[in-house]
C-alpha cells in the first residue's frame, strides 16, 4: 500500500518510510530517521536524525520527536543519541520528547502508550508500555516509567525517578523520589502514598488471589505500626510470598538505598 505524503511535507533523501504512512502537511522527517508501517502524521510534525518510530504510531499536530535535549551550552556540533519509540503509540498536540544526550545512548518508548496534549519526556527516560501520561505532565531526564503508570494533569517528575508499573499519580503532584508499583499518590515534596491503585490492578488483568496478595502487603507496610522500611524488610523474609509483591518490597528497598529515595541516582555520572 502507498504512501500519502502532503506536498508540504520536507523528508530528507536518507530517511525510511515504511508502508501506509501518512505524512501531514509541513512535517518535517530528519536524516536517517526510520518511520515504521501504518504511522500517521498530522500536520507540523517534526521527527529529529537517527529516530525510531515502530508501526502503527499517531503523532496529533505539532508534536517534536527526536529534537536535541535542552542542555546548558549545547551547540549544533555537539552528539546526541538516539530515540526508539514502539507500536500503537498515540502522541497528541504539542507534545516533545528527547533523545539521550550520551551519543550511543538512547531514550526509549515501549508500546501502546497514550501521551497526552503538552508532554515532555527528557532525555535518557525509559517508558514501558500501557502507561497515560495526562496533559502537560513533565517527566524530566533519566526517568523510568515501568508498565501501566497512569500520571494524571500536570504533575512533575524529578530526574532519576522510577515510577513503578500499575502507580497511580494525581493531578498536580511533585514527584522527587521513587513510586512503588500498584499504589495512588498525591500532593508533592513529600507525595503521600493514599492507597492501592485498584482500577490500576484490574487494568493489569491480575487475577483475585493477587489483587488480594497486593492489599495485604500493603497494609502491612502502610497501616502497620513500627519504622516503615523495618516493616518492610521484614516482609521480605517471607518465603511464600506473591511474586508481585516480592517486586513490590524489593523496589521499596531499592530505593531506600539512596539517600534521596531515587535507584537510579545510584548510576548518575
Amino acid at each position: 500500500m502507498g504512501n500519502n505524503i502532503h506536498p508540504t511535507a520536507v523528508i530528507e533523501d536518507s530517511a525510511r518510510l515504511g508502508d501506509n504512512v501518512t505524512v501531514g502537511p509541513n512535517c518535517y522527517i530528519d536524516k536517517d530517521a526510520v518511520i515504521g508501517d501504518n504511522t500517521v502524521m498530522d500536520a507540523n510534525v517534526i521527527i529529529g536524525k537517527s529516530v525510531k518510530l515502530g508501526s502503527g504510531n499517531t503523532l496529533f499536530a505539532n508534536s517534536v520527536v527526536g529534537r536535541p535535549p535542552q542542555l546548558l551550552g549545547w551547540t549544533e556540533e555537539q552528539k546526541v543519541g538516539q530515540l526508539e519509540i514502539g507500536d500503537n503509540n498515540t502522541i497528541r498536540e504539542n507534545v516533545t520528547i528527547h533523545p539521550s544526550m550520551h551519543p550511543g545512548e538512547l531514550t526509549k518508548i515501549g508500546s501502546d502508550n497514550l501521551i497526552m496534549v503538552g508532554v515532555h519526556i527528557g532525555h535518557d527516560c525509559i517508558l514501558e508500555d500501557k502507561i497515560v501520561v495526562s496533559n502537560y505532565t513533565q517527566i524530566s531526564g533519566h526517568c523510568k516509567v515501568e508498565t501501566g503508570v497512569w500520571l494524571s494533569g500536570i504533575v512533575a517528575v524529578h530526574q532519576f525517578v522510577t515510577l513503578g508499573k500499575w502507580c497511580y499519580a494525581a493531578g498536580l503532584s511533585g514527584i522527587n523520589h521513587d513510586i512503588p508499583p500498584f499504589v495512588i499518590v498525591s500532593g508533592h515534596y513529600p507525595n503521600e502514598v493514599r492507597s492501592i491503585n485498584k482500577r490500576g490492578l484490574k487494568r493489569a488483568g491480575y487475577d483475585d488471589q493477587t489483587k488480594e496478595s497486593i492489599m495485604g502487603a500493603f497494609k502491612k507496610i502502610y497501616k502497620s505500626n513500627g519504622i516503615f522500611i523495618d516493616r518492610v524488610k521484614e516482609l521480605a523474609k517471607e518465603s511464600d510470598l506473591d511474586p508481585n509483591v516480592r517486586y513490590m518490597v524489593e523496589f521499596i528497598i531499592r530505593s531506600q538505598e539512596h539517600r534521596f529515595g531515587r535507584y537510579l541516582e545510584s548510576f548518575r555520572g
